[in-house]
C-alpha cells in the first residue's frame, strides 16, 4: 500500500511471487530431488507416471532452468516395470535411443500399454464365457432328462 508508482509496485509483486535467486534455486534443487525418486507403480498407467515427469521438468522450466527433454527420456527408459521390456529392446535395437524423441518413446510405451489391456480384456471374457456356456447345457441335459 505505501507503494506509489505502477512500476514500484511491479517489481514489488514480482520480487515477492518469483522469489529471490538462492530460494528459486532450492526449488528448482528439490524439484530435481522429486524428479529423480519419482517411480512407476504398477497401477499406474504410462500417461500418469508420464505427466507427473512432464509437469516437475515445467515447473523446473518456469524457475528458469534449463530441463532438456533427453533427461525424462532417460527417465522413462530406466524406470517403466519389466513388463516393457520387449518394448524398450525393440527401441534399442531399432533407433538411436540418444536421439529418440519423448513423444517417440510415449507412443511406443502407450501402444504396448493398450495391447495389454485388450488381451487381459479378451482373456477375461474367455474365462468368464465358458462357465455359462457350461451353465446352460447343463440345464439343458436336466430338462431332457425330465
Amino acid at each position: 500500500m505505501s507503494l506509489k508508482s505502477a512500476k514500484s509496485i511491479w517489481d514489488y509483486l514480482k520480487a515477492e511471487c518469483e522469489g529471490h535467486e538462492r530460494i528459486r534455486g532450492i526449488q528448482v534443487l528439490n524439484l530435481i530431488r522429486d524428479f529423480e525418486m519419482q517411480k512407476v507403480k504398477e497401477t499406474k498407467t504410462i500417461k500418469d507416471y508420464s505427466e507427473r515427469l512432464v509437469n516437475i521438468a515445467n515447473r523446473v522450466r518456469l524457475l528458469g532452468s534449463v530441463f532438456y527433454e533427453s533427461c525424462i527420456v532417460e527417465k522413462m527408459l530406466v524406470i517403466v516395470p519389466e513388463i516393457f521390456e520387449a518394448t524398450i529392446t525393440t527401441l534399442e535395437n531399432t533407433k538411436d535411443l540418444s536421439k529418440i524423441t519423448f513423444v517417440e518413446l510415449l507412443n511406443a510405451l502407450k501402444a504396448q500399454e493398450q495391447l495389454r489391456v485388450m488381451r487381459e480384456g479378451n482373456s477375461e471374457e474367455a474365462l468368464f464365457s465358458k462357465p455359462q456356456d457350461e451353465g446352460k447345457n447343463k440345464k439343458k441335459k436336466e430338462q431332457e432328462e425330465w
